[in-house]
């Protein structure tokens, strides 16, 4: 069973997470700004990758290397995507 503090305090990442990628993509509506779509997905993972760990564990029953596994894959996308965003931001500059 996962403790109630780690509960909340993988509650208050994924909801800061979505607070992020909510202002990325509002921005992207806005100024339509290809790399902030990028950085609103990729925040969308990394939330999604932070509560993910312990319902993998919990909910299917995994191992918990396989767990860990799901979480940094989608955490790993997530920067990339938000990696992706900087350099696409930074090519659109120099033209």
């Amino acid at each position: 069973m996962i403790s109630l503090p780690i509960i909340v305090i993988k509650l208050i990442t994924l909801l800061l997470s979505f607070s992020v990628a909510y202002l990325a993509f509002y921005a992207y509506q806005r100024s339509d700004s290809s790399p902030m779509f990028y950085v609103a997905v990729g925040f969308v993972f990394i939330g999604v990758g932070a509560i993910c760990e312990g319902l993998v564990y919990s909910v299917l029953g995994t191992s918990l290397f396989s767990a860990a596994v799901v979480q940094a894959v989608l955490v790993s996308f997530g920067m990339l995507l938000i990696l992706r965003s900087i350099l696409a931001g930074s090519e659109t500059q120099d033209v």
